[in-house]
């Protein structure tokens, strides 16, 4: 930090390396198993979603062969449908989404300049639900019960009556957690972004890519409830025959289109800004000089996240909504185009200011650069609507779709691969095999998907297994397929690269590419020896020194002030030091409870009841002694981290970092929850009468008294919250809880007496959806009533301890405004109707 004090020049204690590494020391043998640092549980992460993607690849190129010749017999129809529903969940579900939060979880807090994102056992638990499950979930390739229905698993091909086995139900409760895995990775990144960076790197100071993941975790946030909303209804009505996409009974498939497709087209741009910010990173190291446009590129990234919400119809052009409706659509869809191409020009302008010579990741740049180009120009065709008309549901859009997704998502992952592989072991993959992989991947991409746009200007339906001669399409599609296979011996040829460099012996990292962001630190298991004081956003080149001084523990916390892990919590604008945060360190039961989530839906969907709740138990076990052991009395009350600053051991309230967690968490629940709302208002829409017929409102005094006991119930947690100093906290708490029983009583019994059968009609169903899920989170609570209690009573729920009851009043006030929104809406909705 040249020409101003270091943060921390006092002398250098005895043993203070050893106890930093002893706090962080990496598990070996089979306690690796147990492992919660982020550089482990990223790599992890990474070589899964990577599996994945070879696995996906292979069922591609499966399809290939089978359309390689006109009339081909390689696969029947059924297992056609089965391999390009997985290739596309696969690489949708468990390739693209995972591996930009893996990348994201291995590289953020050394980017931030911390010492691991807040929640280490949460991303383990992450982990490890995504791969069990996931690997669960392929497995039923082997066994003839993978889904069949397009990854999209539109209704009603995909409720019982055209799809009587259990692969859809796999689909539905497979897809539906593996999404909550992505969630709580979504949550860790935003408070770990939020509050963990360094001290004063500022909003305006934070590397590009951890605006991309910021602005990603956001958007995961509102779009992903959506379909576990949406799976959740169908497999209801598979399950339990809830008609809700039943035309028949009232439901309406569209239903499903609407949900599907608000999660899915965010999910687009939730793929490509996490590369959109990997790129802004590598590009000013190619180029050797800062970003061009850097405030200008955030704002769009922003603006990208703001406008993808405006676009789900993009998908429903044909679906018979309205002219005027899908005018708005199409307009979005242009209009979003204007932040993308913020971007790229401002890569093209840093490119042309620098010298950029042409290494490995700048070849994957250039490549992505021209195929997301391409990819972004059919995009702005597909929005006009007559256009639409002609090529929806044609290869046309088989290609765009994976111009935009290898091009925009893909091409970029290797390019980072190829950057930042150094800071594993610290060896670089082979330039001289870079450029045959690069050619191999660019040259075979486009051969093989170029050509689908002409197939789909003649006509060539997606989804179709085969083809007769007669149509004209033999040569475009056999030109497809060897393109396929040269894009498939590139990747393998990048593979055997990887697995050489990964064998070689460990170097010192260093700066290979003269980076100015702060992953290029030395670090260790504990990540930098000491937290760096930045005052730029190019650290690395404006403080020449940085480096030997942070190796020096001449910055902030040099070591373990507590012997335990540790990191500073800072500002959320403006990274000011707050407090020490002590993290919490590796153990079985991130583990146990992903096994135990994962068996519980696996198994229940083959309908292994018993076993099934043995591993619901074996998760709630797993999940309540983990958080046992977290929300201690902290071991000292202050800490000194540097010569100059001394900071409180932990927070409370609303100045605690699981505080806010828990606020992100409970919003996915308000957005799961308006979800079911919007069903319950779309269906009751298409009637002529709401309720049917068939159904009838309770009474209104049950909904009144139920509000009146909700409101009283958050009262008297109020109160404990208050009374914890007096040990009167778990007499209130537990009649508080008596007052939420009896709030859910009222609900429950106040539709019984009016008659609702959920089985009758669609409306009736959508209204026994919002009962049970006001049901699911009053189980939640009678769990985390008894859960305080008990800590109270062991004496562990304390002044300086109260982050589980602040957390716990927070979800209950959230129980009682959800309950009364509940019972507003079922009301409310047929009286403006009517």
């Amino acid at each position: 930090m040249t020409g101003t004090a270091l943060p921390n020049t006092l002398p250098r204690p005895p043993g203070e390396l050893e106890r930093l590494q002893a706090a962080w020391k990496t598990p070996t043998g089979w306690r690796y198993l147990t492992t919660v640092n982020n550089t482990n549980i990223g790599l992890l992460y990474i070589g899964t979603s990577l599996l994945f993607f070879l696995l996906a690849g292979v069922l591609g190129l499966m399809m290939r062969m089978q359309l390689a010749i006109p009339e081909n017999t390689f696969l029947s129809a059924s297992t056609y449908n089965q391999v390009f529903t997985m290739h596309g969940t696969v690489m949708m579900f468990l390739f693209a989404i995972p591996v930009v939060e893996a990348i994201a979880v291995y590289l953020l807090p050394n980017m931030l300049g911390a010492r691991d994102l807040p929640f280490p056992r949460l991303s383990a638990y992450a982990f490890w639900a995504y791969a069990i499950g996931g690997l669960a979930f392929f497995c039923t390739l082997f066994v003839g019960l993978a889904p069949d229905g397009g990854w999209f698993m539109y209704p009603p091909l995909t409720g019982k009556a055209y799809s009587p086995g259990l692969n859809a139900d796999f689909w539905l409760l497979g897809i539906g957690f593996i999404e909550i895995s992505a969630i709580a990775g979504a949550i860790e990144l935003i408070v770990g972004i939020l509050f963990t960076r360094a001290p004063g790197m500022t909003l305006g100071r934070m590397p590009v890519y951890a605006w991309a993941m910021l602005v990603v975790g956001v958007m995961i946030v509102f779009a992903f409830p959506a379909i576990i909303a949406g799976t959740a209804l169908l497999e209801l009505e598979r399950a339990y025959d809830w008609p809700f996409f039943i035309a028949d009974r009232g439901g309406d498939p569209i239903l499903w289109q609407h949900l599907f497709w608000f999660f899915g087209h965010p999910e687009v741009y939730i793929i490509f800004l996490p590369a959109a910010g990997m790129v802004s990173t590598m590009i000013p190291s190619i180029a050797g000089v800062p970003l061009v446009g850097r405030r200008a590129i955030i704002v769009a990234l922003v603006a990208v996240g703001f406008f993808s919400f405006a676009l789900w119809a993009h998908h429903m052009f044909t679906a018979g909504l309205g002219v005027m409706k899908m005018s708005f659509v199409s307009a979005a869809s242009m209009a979003v185009a204007v932040p993308t191409a913020i971007q790229v020009f401002a890569w093209i302008a840093t490119m042309w200011r620098g010298r950029v010579s042409m290494t490995a990741p700048a070849l994957f740049l250039l490549g992505f650069m021209f195929i997301f180009v391409l990819g972004g120009l059919t995009g702005v065709m597909v929005a006009v609507l007559p256009f639409d008309w002609q090529v929806h549901d044609t290869y046309f859009i088989v290609a765009h779709l994976h111009y935009v997704l290898i091009g925009g998502m893909l091409f970029p992952v290797f390019a980072a691969l190829y950057y930042w592989i150094p800071l594993i072991n610290g060896n670089q993959l082979s330039e001289h095999l870079a450029r045959w992989v690069f050619a191999l991947m660019f040259g075979g991409f486009n051969v093989a998907f170029f050509p689908m746009h002409v197939t789909g200007l003649l006509g060539m339906p997606r989804r179709v297994y085969t083809y007769n001669s007669e149509m004209g399409w033999d040569g475009l599609n056999m030109l497809s397929s060897v393109g396929a296979f040269v894009f498939a011996f590139g990747v393998l040829l990048f593979l055997f690269d990887l697995a050489r460099s990964l064998r070689m012996a460990d170097k010192e990292v260093g700066n290979p590419w003269n980076a100015a962001t702060l992953e290029w630190l030395p670090s260790q298991d504990y990540g930098n020896r000491s937290i760096a004081r930045i005052n730029s956003s190019d650290p690395l080149w404006e403080q020449p020194s940085l480096a030997r001084e942070v190796a020096a523990g001449q910055h902030y916390l040099p070591g373990s002030v507590s012997g335990r892990r540790e990191t500073i919590a800072t500002s959320a604008l403006g990274a000011v030091p707050r407090y020490l945060m002590i993290l919490p360190g590796d153990s079985w039961w991130p583990l146990i409870a992903a096994a135990g989530t994962a068996g519980f839906f696996l198994l229940l969907t083959v309908k292994l009841t018993w076993t099934a709740w043995a591993c619901g138990i074996a998760a709630i076990v797993g999940i309540v002694a983990w958080l046992w052991q977290s929300d201690r009395p902290p071991p000292l009350a202050h800490a000194r981290v540097g010569a100059d600053l001394t900071l409180p051991v932990g927070a409370r309230g609303t100045a605690s970092h699981s505080w806010w967690a828990t606020l992100i968490m409970l919003v996915v629940d308000a957005t799961i929850f308006a979800s079911f709302v919007f069903a319950y208002i779309h269906i009751s829409m298409r009637l002529t009468v709401c309720p049917p017929p068939q159904a009838a409102l309770a009474a209104p005094l049950w909904p009144l008294l139920s509000c009146a006991l909700l409101v009283a119930s958050s009262a008297l947690v109020w109160l404990a919250g208050r009374a914890l100093e007096r040990r009167r906290l778990a007499p209130l708490v537990l009649a508080a809880l008596v007052c939420m029983l009896a709030a859910f009583a009222c609900d429950f019994n106040g539709q019984r007496l009016a008659g609702l059968e959920p089985t009758a009609q669609a409306w009736s169903a959508t209204v026994a959806t919002l009962l049970a899920y006001q049901g699911l989170h009053v189980i939640t609570l009678v769990l985390a009533a008894l859960y305080l209690c008990a800590r109270a009573w062991r004496g562990i729920l304390t002044s300086a301890s109260r982050a589980t009851l602040d957390n716990t009043a927070l979800m209950w006030h959230y129980t009682s405004l959800q309950g009364i929104a509940a019972a507003a809406a079922i009301h409310l909705v047929p009286w403006v109707m009517n």
